[in-house]
């Protein structure tokens, strides 16, 4: 045999069996899977801090009996928010700031200045220093405020306290309510798509002062009984050196907008009342339409995260319709649960929706009693409980749910990185020892 048909033969000689080329090909693709999961960081929560109101912030339902009283207010008005505070499921030590503790109550631009200063500059500094992070090694700001939007704006106002870098991207969120929390979380995940090595820190929170309703419109009236004062600043990554430090790394976020909606639309709404009064109004229609913006959210959610075999029960049901639709057992997928401490309503809502024990909204509960409605931030200081409590562990899942005006329900699922979630400086940590405690359906507001 000459060289030339020696070559032919070779190059015609089937060197792998199909069986072996299924292998090789698998083989391959899980290779090429891993590397790239190497190469592509994650999105990750470095650590986070809650404000915790310091004692002269405190306000207890007895002052608001004194201060209706003081201010003069119609006894319609008075009555109305001292039914709504005692079956709030608000306790003795959530805060207010300064301003709305005068006679007569100061609510001008520089007050919530000095609020909005009071609370971020604390927080960050807190986080800044619990992580060991240069503010000059910040790369993308976020800063969020449904209801202050001042100029200079507030994530300026935070470069200038930290000194941070001239190049440094910043954005402030206004006007998206209680879930901008996870909105910013989501922008700050795009943020760091597209900038790799990356340091993003979002700031959460809500200014009272200017917001304070001085009318007789009930819908606007609830306002004053639901907000306290809070606020919270994260800190997230996709830098490959923070990958073994991290506490929790972000598995999924859904966002669900209902704003096509009229009803959806208007049950959270900015507006003046018939004597020219500014304030917000809540709709009676909030709760039906949560539940619908829950539902759409959970639709998108639940085949991200739930087992085959919770899906496929809710699908059978769907198509059988002879009885009540199956409601998937979320605890087969998230271990904790963070929804937002709207109000005692809201979270007994989702709580029967989702077929949720008592344990398992304890944080939104607990949270609701010790620092009230503080919008936003609310889901962090809920997470912040359960570190608390000792219950998180490595592995773990979390469930964030918020809602906001326009309607709007937005989730966030996390995983947790650490075998144990170290709690120092954590905002329950001095007495997170009485927790959880009873809550009365109705707490009689006493005038001393």
């Amino acid at each position: 045999m000459n060289p030339e048909q020696l070559l032919h033969q070779l190059q015609h000689l089937p060197l792998f069996t199909t069986h072996q080329l299924i292998i090789l090909a698998t083989a391959a693709s899980l290779f090429l899977y891993h590397t790239y999961r190497r190469r592509v960081a994650g999105f990750y929560l470095l650590d986070f801090s809650c404000y915790r109101p310091s004692p002269g912030h405190r306000a207890p339902m007895a002052f608001y009996h004194e201060r209706l009283h003081l201010e003069n207010i119609h006894p319609d008005a008075t009555s109305f928010q001292l039914k709504i505070l005692e079956k709030s499921g608000f306790g003795e030590q959530t805060g207010i700031p300064e301003s709305l503790a005068r006679t007569p109550i100061q609510n001008g631009v520089s007050f919530s200045t000095e609020e909005a200063s009071t609370i971020m500059f604390q927080v960050v500094s807190n986080l800044l220093k619990r992580t060991d992070t240069n503010p000059k090694g910040i790369d993308v700001l976020i800063c969020n405020s449904s209801m202050f939007a001042p100029t200079p704006s507030l994530s300026s106002m935070v470069v200038s306290k930290f000194r941070m870098r001239s190049n440094i991207k910043t954005y402030n969120l206004s006007g998206m309510g209680c879930s901008a929390g996870i909105i910013s979380v989501g922008l700050a995940r795009d943020l760091l798509k597209v900038n790799p090595g990356s340091l993003a820190l979002i700031v959460s929170t809500e200014m009272l002062g200017l917001n304070w309703y001085t009318g007789e419109n009930k819908s606007m009236l609830l306002t004053n009984c639901l907000f306290r004062m809070g606020g919270a600043a994260v800190l997230m990554s996709n830098r490959k050196q923070d990958q073994g430090i991290t506490k929790y790394e972000l598995q999924h976020l859904v966002r669900t907008h209902r704003g096509k909606d009229d009803n959806s639309y208007s049950c959270v709404f900015q507006d003046v009342d018939d004597d020219k009064k500014l304030g917000v109004s809540i709709s009676k229609e909030i709760l039906h339409v949560a539940g619908g913006a829950l539902k759409a959210n959970v639709a998108t959610l639940g085949p991200m995260v739930l087992p085959h075999s919770e899906q496929l029960r809710y699908l059978v049901s769907l198509i059988g319709r002879k009885g009540s639709i199956y409601v998937p057992k979320f605890k087969r997928a998230f271990q904790h649960f963070c929804i937002h401490a709207g109000g005692k309503a809201v979270i007994q809502a989702i709580q029967k929706n989702l077929k949720l024990n008592d344990e398992d909204v304890e944080p939104s509960k607990m949270t609701l009693y010790r620092f009230g409605n503080t919008s936003s931030s609310s889901i962090w200081y809920e997470l912040s409980y359960v570190e608390a409590k000792g219950k998180m562990r490595k592995g773990d899942h979390v469930w964030q749910i918020a809602f906001g005006s326009g309607f709007k329900c937005c989730s966030a699922v996390w995983k947790c990185n650490q075998s144990r979630v170290i709690t120092r400086d954590n905002a329950w940590v001095d007495d997170i020892h009485l927790y959880p405690v009873a809550i009365p359906a109705t707490a009689k507001i006493s005038e001393s």
